[in-house]
């Protein structure tokens, strides 16, 4: 297109002055396929705006992909690689011309290629990037353009069971690759906030699903990942330095990746099932565990009795809740707060999750006899400040914790309890004596992790009469809902459409005192224990839960999923 016609065409957005029109006519003759992209970083306009001014310009049509249902004839008649490559959808057919969305209508060959690969007639019509990119995934899956180039590659590689252990992953083309395939679900993964990827074998087709803010998401896949299903599996162990040809026994492995200049580990745990290995890829980004106390999600109060806690000269300090909860990165949280070249941190771990600098972390290795209680023990001959356990599992582990904490030493550990005052009934069951308990246990911290509203696209809840009451019955406090608004998910871009965006934590802190000790020398239940630290101060997760909903932080379905079998064993 001539710099007269740009300059029409720019001027008929009406967006920008002549002027301007003028000092963006030579990066844009220059852009080509970027056309689009260029104005958007020149201009500063956001692309929806640029490209639904452009469409009346153009005379053509503007639309949202994001919740576009596509028939499945449609998609078929443009290849994937097409799709991925120019960064278009097909999105309708009429009168015997294919509409094609794209967000650089002025691509040179975009619609010759079109016609060339549909063998018939194109329209266009103008669409976000983001809406393309997003629609693509969903519609021909993650990798669609890879596998669409392996199919091509059928006749060339043996794809039976056996064949692809085979078969050099290096002799494929490295657009068509396994390689780039297994990249992309990581990549993929990396971009969504994932923690987990799992690939699972189902009998007719290869399922893989993301864990996103503490719950699995399915992500769509190219119908034809089954057959694929060795290759893939292959590669992963291959990266993890794993045997590929024992497919009998589970294994462990490590792979280590830099994306975007990233540094990302990646744990690799493959377990064998009916139809065939079943891989979990837990995703650890370098550096990203190391935050502070004022990250976690405690509420002023909280923070300042846990900050008093972790700065105590000796005393074990408790981290407890499911698997999942975050206690990992309080642990880090609370040594990152108090770590300083005049303390000496020890900490024994499985695995190590991030590095910290200045901290010395011992990996476990249980097979050659490395286990918790051998590392403490080792620990107590180095003169440690303060001593981090990844997990107290067993008596041994848990008796030199406490004569660790007793004979002046910091300790910090985790636990697997559903509340605070059922960590006293742990150790208590595990064999410890009640007065070494109450002496050494300085505090109990009981957590669990919510999903975060996303700010962005949140929106009030009306409060009928119908909900107040089941509200009540939950014990939300009903009495401040006129001066504290609640909110519920809705969803957008910034979101991925989910309504969530990130996580925090709710807290429940057991300080362990001169009214608590009495009863844990007692050997009283839980629940008493419980009942005593509440008369006494103790906010439990749920009324944390209520707070952060008051203010706008999350919903009241998020603590209900996270707290209500607690408090319901609590009570009992």
């Amino acid at each position: 297109m001539k710099n007269s016609q740009l300059a029409d065409l720019l001027q008929r957005t009406e967006l920008f002055t002549p002027e301007q029109v003028q000092e963006l006519l030579p990066a844009v003759a220059e852009a080509g396929a970027g056309f689009t992209d260029t104005i958007v970083e020149k201009t500063g306009v956001r692309e929806e705006i640029f490209l639904e001014a452009l469409a009346v310009a153009m005379t053509l049509p503007f639309m949202r992909l994001a919740k576009a249902e596509i028939a499945p004839g449609l998609l078929a008649r443009v290849p994937p690689k097409a799709v991925f490559q120019y960064n278009i959808m097909p999105v309708s057919e009429e009168g015997g011309a294919l509409c094609i969305a794209t967000a650089n209508p002025l691509q040179p060959g975009l619609i010759d290629a079109m016609r060339l690969v549909t063998g018939g007639r194109i329209r266009l019509a103008l669409s976000p990037s983001s809406d393309i990119a997003s629609a693509a995934k969903r519609l021909y899956g993650v990798g669609a353009e890879t596998l669409d180039r392996m199919m091509q590659d059928d006749d060339r590689i043996n794809l039976d069971e056996e064949g692809l252990f085979k078969q050099d992953l290096s002799e494929l083309d490295q657009e068509a690759s396994v390689v780039k395939f297994v990249n992309q679900i990581i990549w993929e993964a990396h971009q969504n906030r994932a923690t987990d990827i799992h690939i699972e074998p189902m009998e007719v087709d290869l399922r893989i699903r993301y864990r996103i803010d503490g719950v699995l998401i399915q992500t769509p896949v190219p119908a034809t990942l089954k057959r694929f299903q060795s290759s893939i599996i292959s590669r992963i162990k291959v990266m993890a330095n794993m045997d590929i040809a024992e497919k009998r026994l589970p294994q462990d492995g490590r792979i280590s990746l830099r994306i975007q200049g990233e540094e990302i580990d990646v744990r690799v745990s493959t377990m064998p099932t009916v139809y065939g290995e079943s891989v979990s890829l837990r995703l650890l980004l370098r550096g990203s565990g190391m935050i502070g106390m004022d990250q976690l999600g405690l509420n002023a109060e909280d923070g300042k009795i846990l900050k008093k806690m972790i700065t105590r000269p000796h005393g074990i300090l408790l981290c407890t809740g499911p698997t999942g909860s975050g206690k990992s990165t309080s642990l880090y949280a609370w040594l990152h707060t108090i770590n300083s070249v005049d303390i000496r941190i020890m900490s024994a771990e499985d695995p190590i999750e991030y590095e910290m600098a200045g901290v010395n972390q011992v990996q476990m290795k249980p097979e050659i006899g490395l286990t918790f209680a051998h590392a403490l023990r080792t620990f107590l001959r180095q003169d440690p400040d303060v001593i981090m356990v990844g997990e107290i599992r067993d008596r041994e582990t848990a008796e030199i914790a406490i004569r660790a904490a007793l004979t002046g030493h910091l300790v910090f550990s985790t636990l697997h309890t559903n509340d605070s005052a059922a960590s006293i009934s742990r150790l208590l069951d595990m064999g410890i004596e009640p007065f070494l308990v109450a002496s050494a246990v300085e505090g109990i911290v009981a957590q669990r992790l919510v999903r975060r509203l996303c700010p962005n696209c949140r929106r009030p809840v009306e409060v009928n009469d119908v909900r107040r009451t089941l509200l009540e019955k939950e014990g939300f406090p009903v009495e401040v809902l006129h001066l504290h608004p609640i909110y519920e998910p809705v969803g957008c871009d910034e979101c991925r459409g989910s309504g969530f965006k990130g996580r925090t934590g709710i807290y429940e802190i057991l300080t362990v005192d001169d009214h608590i000790r009495p009863l844990i020398i007692n050997r009283a239940a839980s629940s008493e224990i419980k009942r005593e630290a509440m008369r006494h101060g103790l906010h439990t997760l749920r009324e944390d839960g209520w707070l952060k909903v008051l203010d706008g932080i999350t919903t009241i379905e998020e603590i209900l999923r996270v707290t209500e079998e607690d408090e319901e064993e609590s009570a009992l």
